[in-house]
């Protein structure tokens, strides 16, 4: 007896309305698509969370394998790879035919015309990002006669500058990942001049761990916003890959391509005299409609204002945290200034005292001579002993004072 073969399907763990709900883990008896009873949709072995948000505002999280996702948004493998752990901390914006690949900082998600996936949708530095979606992509309330009074009332020049769906969520990707960095440079700007300035006053060794804690922090952050800059402004470089961010410019040009070859397909050409005339016309007309594609192609304006305006934006956090590391490393040139005057001031304590233990070594040295078992005249004249050590000790002196004025002369020492 043959064994039933059944496809694998999503499993949906939770809907989520306005904020998320706890999620179940526990398997779910769903009615089988053939009729053969009940069967258990188990959690798919190698899956992880994903939320599925579209452009009315439905969310839903769901537990999805990676050939799901390949499957549904149609990127290739390598691409969701850089959404894996290791490539957790780099910052890359790719777009594909049809999907865009987002993966800055914490926020990792897949972007196609109509709805955003985004991965780990839990996780504390995702739900900024999930709040700003359900804000800026309310969802669709209204009915569908209200819907076509809203549309009807929505002027031309409004419609043509709304910004589509692929865009509005990057925008907000970028929106929260600038305003977390720029937080956390306020934070360090917080921790980092008081610090510096107890250091300048008071050079220890408990304020020099902490200054080096601060260079860390600071080093690892601003490796963070490079990386971010730097996908940003490769993006602005090159104008044939914002092109392909148009999602939704690029499915309108297929549907319009679509329609026209049918149209063409089912067009009847007459013949006769008018054929050549009505052939150079279609053929013009044809002419005109590649021009404006090519040009409606090359028309990035609207992601460029968009990258340009969150480009200024990284580069005033950079120059922040740069002023910071800038005024870290005034504060080692001054803590380095202080202590090689300290130095100085040592090493010349230190040529004092050599000198004048020079000049005491004089007099040890002549106590030495007479202290030995010597029959000398001189210890049978009287009275001398005072005015022998008085006078030895005033010669020391003079030496030490002269060796003083010499070291002074050579600007050996600062008296």
């Amino acid at each position: 007896m043959g064994k039933r073969s059944g496809k694998k399907s999503e499993l949906l763990l939770s809907p989520i309305s306005g904020h998320p709900s706890p999620i179940s883990t526990s398997a779910e008896a769903t009615p089988s698509a053939k009729g053969a009873g009940f069967k258990n949709v188990k959690k798919i072995t190698g899956s992880r969370l994903w939320m599925r948000f579209d452009r009315t505002g439905q969310s839903e999280i769901l537990g999805c394998d990676k050939s799901m996702i390949i499957r549904q948004t149609g990127i290739p493998v390598r691409d969701l790879r850089v959404q894996g752990p290791i490539f957790s901390q780099s910052s890359n914006i790719i777009a594909r035919d049809k999907a865009i690949v987002i993966n800055l900082e914490n926020i990792r998600a897949i972007v196609n015309g109509e709805e955003i996936l985004i991965l780990d949708p839990l996780c504390q530095e995702v739900l900024p990002f999930i709040d700003q979606l359900r804000q800026h992509v309310p969802s669709k309330t209204n009915t569908g006669a209200d819907d076509g009074q809203n549309q009807a009332a929505e002027s031309p020049s409004q419609a043509e500058h709304e910004l589509p769906f692929e865009f509005k969520v990057l925008e907000i990707a970028l929106e929260v990942v600038c305003s977390s960095l720029g937080s956390n440079v306020t934070d360090l700007e917080r921790d980092a001049y008081p610090v510096l300035d107890e250091l300048a006053k008071n050079v220890s060794t408990k304020n020099l761990e902490r200054v080096r804690g601060l260079k860390s922090i600071l080093t690892r952050l601003f490796a963070r916003i490079q990386k971010v800059r730097d996908e940003i402004q490769h993006l602005l470089d090159d104008n044939e890959d914002m092109s392909n961010f148009y999602l939704t410019r690029k499915q309108i040009q297929n549907q319009q391509c679509d329609a026209s070859m049918a149209s063409n397909t089912l067009s009847i050409v007459p013949a006769g005299a008018n054929s050549r005339r009505l052939n150079s016309k279609r053929y013009q007309r044809g002419t005109g409609s590649i021009a404006t594609s090519i040009y409606s192609y090359n028309d990035v304006e609207d992601l460029e204002m968009l990258l340009e305006s969150y480009f200024k934006q990284l580069d005033l956090i950079r120059n922040r945290i740069l002023s910071v590391r800038e005024y870290i490393d005034d504060t080692e040139d001054y803590v380095n200034i202080r202590l090689g005057h300290k130095r100085n001031q040592l090493i010349q304590l230190q040529l004092i005292l050599t000198m004048a233990s020079f000049a005491y070594a004089l007099d040890v040295l002549i106590c030495g001579f007479f202290s030995m078992n010597i029959k000398v005249s001189l210890y049978s004249t009287q009275n001398l002993f005072g005015p022998f050590v008085g006078g030895f000790l005033s010669a020391s002196m003079l030496i030490f004072l002269s060796l003083l004025a010499y070291a002074k002369w050579n600007n050996l020492v600062d008296l």
